[in-house]
């Protein structure tokens, strides 16, 4: 008793509280951030994880505009209940080209790392036109001026450029096809080749069913390849990390 006693010295003694709080602190700083400094990647690689395409960005970007992660996760964690509704766990691979990563808080909403392809492309643009007339119980605000408000591919080459600045690994040929791979990927009846090789697996249409190029197609564009790039029904983790 005679420790546990002394204990009443630092609760009694702000500035002594305040010296072992900061010690402690720098301990267990010390011992959580010492290891990442040997480790040479410590994001596991997985196949199929590439950088957004231009719209899918574009997409992302209009996500983050609307505050859409304030009541949306993108991110499943290991748990019975979560994987058997929404899928397979996420994976930090997959937030690898985020900034900043979407995994969030709180979910007033379902989950979203995995929604790419669960619902049509027309459910999309009902849903964010009026939510409560496919989802009675959504309290969703509605989002229908996305598919009044056209999109220019003007600032596009920027929007690669910043995130290749924080560690993006979009290349130079990436950086100058990306007003066309803009263009093309909403584009029924485009040349979407060279398109599909720079980002394999993007999807390629007219998301919103509307002749002009909107707010609507890059987010859809962005919601529809959430959680596809990676195939789980081969996917091995790697139990040497």
């Amino acid at each position: 008793m005679g420790i546990l006693d002394k204990h009443s010295i630092l609760e009694k003694n702000a500035t002594l509280l305040l010296a072992g709080s900061f010690l402690v602190v720098t301990i267990g700083g010390i011992v959580e951030i010492a290891p990442l400094f040997y480790l040479e990647n410590t994001i596991e690689e997985v196949e199929g994880v590439r950088p957004y395409s231009p719209l899918e960005l574009t997409g992302r970007e209009i996500y983050v505009r609307e505050g859409c992660y304030v009541c949306h996760s993108q991110m499943i964690r290991p748990m019975r209940d979560e994987v058997e509704r929404y899928g397979h766990y996420s994976l930090a691979a997959e937030s690898m080209y985020d900034h900043p990563f979407q995994w969030g808080s709180k979910r007033t909403g379902p989950d979203l790392a995995r929604v790419g392809g669960r619902y049509s492309d027309e459910w999309h643009v009902d849903h964010f036109i009026d939510p409560q007339s496919v989802v009675p119980e959504s309290v969703m605000p509605k989002y229908g001026f996305l598919a009044e408000t056209r999109i220019e591919a003007d600032y596009v080459q920027d929007l690669l450029l910043a995130h290749r600045a924080v560690g993006v690994p979009y290349s130079d040929e990436m950086i100058d096809a990306a007003v066309a791979d803009f263009l093309v990927q909403a584009t029924v009846d485009g040349d979407s080749d060279g398109l599909l090789e720079r980002y394999p697996g993007a999807q390629v249409r007219n998301f919103d069913g509307q002749s002009a190029l909107t707010e609507m197609d890059a987010l859809i564009a962005y919601m529809q390849m959430l959680g596809t790039l990676v195939d789980f029904s081969t996917f091995v983790p790697d139990e040497s990390r």
